[in-house]
């Protein structure tokens, strides 16, 4: 099967989109509405198609300020089309993306399980140089 890159989405690919979010544990309650308004105000965003069809079966985004950090979010491919090699070639679009040739460094957020796979693709897991936080919306002081 052949596949093509895209950066713009149809209204039949956001749906193929929000299935997609559907299969993982983190996107499952993402809705269409607010799936495109993501896509809008994402700084690009990445499909994998397959050619014939269109059919989206693999999607990631990059939040980025174009030079010094651009960080890598749902990297995702549909289950019947994985270990084709598909998520690496999407990670591979966004490390030699034209946008993106002066970013400094890229990072992401994975599971434990994924990380032989980024390091495969280069990414370094630094096991204490960063960490990982999120802000809830609560303020405590």
């Amino acid at each position: 099967m052949s596949y093509t890159i895209i950066e713009q989405f149809n209204a039949a690919q956001i749906e193929d989109l929000y299935e997609l979010y559907q299969l993982s544990w983190w996107g499952n309650e993402r809705e269409i509405p607010d799936i495109k308004i993501m896509l809008e105000n994402s700084d690009i965003s990445l499909g994998i198609c397959e050619k014939e069809s269109k059919k989206l079966v693999g999607f990631t985004r990059i939040l980025t300020d174009y030079i010094y950090r651009a960080v890598i979010w749902d990297v995702m491919v549909a289950p019947n089309h994985q270990k084709q090699g598909l998520g690496s070639q999407l990670i591979k679009e966004i490390l030699n993306h034209s946008k993106l040739k002066n970013v400094e460094t890229f990072m992401l957020v994975c599971l434990p399980e994924m990380i032989p796979f980024y390091e495969k693709l280069g990414f370094s897991n630094h096991d204490g140089k960063y960490k990982f936080m999120t802000f809830d919306g609560t303020l405590s002081y």
